[in-house]
């Protein structure tokens, strides 16, 4: 089993990353990380340290200094758990699990997992079922006891509802779509077209400082990844729309340090205005369905031809290619597709799927979105060009699986984050928002998050003249 730092290099190496930048990391701290035969630790630190190393070379690149970049085990592991530890004046945050959230029995002995936090999902679910809106927990267990598993989760999928049947690794690895997302790159980076050379000169001292991100991105992986830019000094403008469905404890945590604006893409106008932001935008970042976008004229080769020059990020959960492309995923559904319920199950030999401790494969999604984003940048300022950054769930999650399992890993025991861990705002509301801070030090040029959450569509859908500077 190689040790984070080698899991480091070949992270960094597969981005194109110049290998005399690693020795300028210093990685602390021992796994496990937490109670999880998964090296969630490793998994941590490695990407939050990659995408540090990524920023002190664009640091270099524009100043000629180089910087030292550390991560804390524990701190990198708190990060990936931050929406635990959100509060305001001291009281921490509702949680955002539904009480009917869960993995059930199936007729034929498998297990299904619905995804019910988004309201419509668990609409069409119910109805598929034969059940009210707001089922009690024993009438869905019921209900979902009278299917096979994967016939449930083909007619899930098949209603535009999401959800996903509990396999085991040689199960998934079966499948074409674990095939062909085991065939993409981790970070997938390419250029989409043409643009000069970007020479602007740093406008603060933040590496990102100037710089202007689009975040049309909810949950948590894109939400994290955009929270990483307004901490390496962007301007972020996260566009919601009330028509959508939020969840509020995530979204007090991942728009830290971002503006919000309320745009409903269905309106004309509001489409328009999107338009001209973009075109504007050095960034534009997103992780609606394949498709979804792009119907709207917003996507990767359109912006390009919009905005010579611009930064698409993207995330799916399943990939580019195979027949699960399009499918809808979250972070508990890839885990239970992919094979990693069924792995901790055994590893704890109880017969119950267990859930990973932590939404590991959207925050580490997270954080690789924007190391991509971050080359991308150094691609566009060495030789011009209009990117693409790429990165999906289910490569995520081929990637941690391949960092090898800890054998007594699901003994240890979960480490409340230390005080230090924590950085704080004044919040909209006026009180005190606390929060994990970036785990990454790096000694010239530290992540931080200046601004409070603001309240969803609280700002005007423009960019700003004048932002709090790094």
């Amino acid at each position: 089993m190689k040790s984070v730092f080698d899991s480091l290099a070949d992270l960094w190496s597969s981005v194109g990353g110049e290998p005399d930048a690693l020795n300028d990391v210093r990685l602390t701290g021992e796994e496990p990380g937490l109670p999880s035969s998964f090296r969630i630790g490793a998994a941590a630190q490695a990407t939050i340290a990659a995408l540090g190393l990524a920023a002190s070379v664009r640091y270099r690149r524009r100043t000629g200094k180089s910087q030292t970049v550390s991560v804390a085990m524990q701190h990198a592991v708190a990060e990936f758990e931050s929406e635990r530890f959100v509060s305001i004046d001291g009281v921490a945050a509702k949680g955002f699990r539904d009480p009917l959230a869960g993995i059930y029995r199936c007729r034929d002995g498998g297990w299904f997992r619905p995804h019910i936090t988004f309201p419509h999902h668990k609409r069409l679910l119910t109805t598929l079922l034969g059940l009210p809106e707001a089922p009690d927990r024993e009438s869905l267990a019921a209900a979902i006891a009278d299917w096979d598993a994967v016939s449930l989760e083909d007619a899930v999928i098949a209603r535009g509802a999401a959800g996903a049947a509990l396999r085991s690794f040689a199960e998934w690895d079966a499948l074409p779509q674990a095939r062909a997302a085991a065939q993409e790159p981790l970070v997938r980076i390419e250029r989409i077209g043409d643009a000069p050379r970007d020479l602007s000169v740093q406008a603060g001292n933040g590496v990102l400082s100037g710089l202007r991100v689009l975040d049309l991105t909810r949950v948590i992986a894109g939400p994290v990844c955009g929270r990483a830019f307004a901490a390496y000094g962007a301007q972020v403008l996260a566009i919601s729309s009330h028509t959508l469905p939020s969840i509020p404890q995530l979204v007090l945590d991942t728009n830290r340090g971002k503006f919000s604006a309320d745009l409903d893409l269905d309106m004309a106008p509001a489409a328009a205005r999107l338009r001209e932001l973009a075109a504007e935008a050095d960034i534009f970042l997103q992780s609606y369905r394949p498709g979804a976008l792009e119907r709207r004229g917003f996507g990767p080769e359109a912006l390009a031809r919009l905005r010579p020059g611009i930064v698409y990020v993207q995330l799916s959960a399943y990939g580019r290619e195979g027949p699960w492309a399009g499918r809808r995923g979250f972070d508990s559904l890839v885990q239970t597709a992919a094979g990693f319920n069924h792995a901790e199950m055994l590893a704890a030999g109880d017969g119950i799927p267990r859930e990973l401790p932590c939404q590991v494969l959207d925050h580490a999604s997270g954080q690789l979105m924007a190391l991509g984003a971050m080359i991308a940048l150094d691609h566009r300022h060495r030789e011009g060009g209009s990117w693409l950054v790429e990165v999906s769930l289910a490569r995520t999650a081929a990637w941690l699986r391949g960092l090898g399992r800890l054998e007594t890993g699901l003994t240890a025991a979960g480490k409340p984050p230390d005080p230090s861990f924590y950085c704080y705002q004044r919040s909209a509301e006026g009180g005190r928002l606390g929060g994990i801070s970036p785990a990454a030090a790096l000694s010239a040029t530290p992540p931080r998050l200046i601004r409070a959450t603001p309240r969803l569509g609280a700002d005007p859908a423009c960019w700003q003249s004048s932002v709090p500077r790094q």
